[in-house]
């Protein structure tokens, strides 16, 4: 792995109202995250692992201190801003797949390029090296509703890598998988992780997906507990 940081968070507190009070769902978290680790922010529901994985995507911001990703400070982006790290530099998959039921499986990897400068004849180019990343280009034709829970979930990984972004994000990607499946599609995101660098952050509670983390980051009532960084791994 290489020295450089791609996230820095620090004394990071996200509050939301409830009521005439405030929930506060990250209390003072610290966290750097170097460029092509496979960690995990591992906690129970309501530890606020989710909340951080949000703000990691520019999809929220924090109430006070800073979150860093790619050098952007995430709380002062613009909604424009904001747009634009997501569509060139990262990657989301989530547990309900996300996919468009009505396209087939090489339009729904295709969309993410739509977004950017690419000529039909890279995109064509991108989308099949992506499929074939994950072990799926015999249905490129195929719609989601003619695919297994597994093959949903290649096809959302897919999505997330074809334009080979720096940061992948996963809230929960294997809640919908039965073992089997889990343990391909784990299999997959580590190779991806290893062949293409790219910095996987996951949240999970899942033992499956803990199995295959190289750090884990425990998150317990909106604070960090433990910080574990491991020797032996399955990569």
């Amino acid at each position: 792995m290489e020295n450089s940081s791609i996230i820095q968070i620090e004394n990071l507190i996200k509050s939301f109202p409830m009521g005439k009070t405030k929930f506060t769902a990250l209390n003072g978290i610290n966290i750097e995250i170097g460029k092509g680790e496979f960690v995990g922010l591992i906690g129970p529901s309501g530890s606020g692992k989710t909340t951080l994985l949000n703000i990691t995507g520019s999809l929220d911001t924090p109430t006070s201190g800073e979150a860093r990703v790619l050098g952007n400070s995430v709380g002062t982006l613009t909604a424009k801003q904001a747009a634009k790290l997501r569509k060139e530099n990262l990657g989301f998959i989530f547990q309900s797949y996300n996919l468009l039921a009505v396209h087939t499986v090489y339009e729904n990897v295709e969309f993410p390029l739509l977004l950017l400068d690419y000529t039909k004849t890279e995109r064509k180019k991108m989308v099949m090296d992506a499929l074939d990343w994950v072990g799926i280009t015999d249905k490129v034709k195929s719609k989601p509703p003619q695919l297994s829970g597994g093959e949903c979930q290649r096809v959302a990984i897919a999505r997330a890598m074809v334009k080979k972004p720096s940061l992948v994000l996963a809230d929960e990607p294997t809640a919908n998988l039965d073992a089997a499946n889990s343990h391909n599609i784990l299999q997959t995101m580590e190779k991806l992780n290893k062949e293409l660098n790219t910095t996987f952050l996951f949240a999970t509670h899942d033992d499956k997906v803990i199995s295959y983390l190289r750090r884990k980051i425990y998150l317990l009532d909106g604070r960090v507990d433990k910080d574990e960084v491991l020797e032996n791994s399955k990569r």
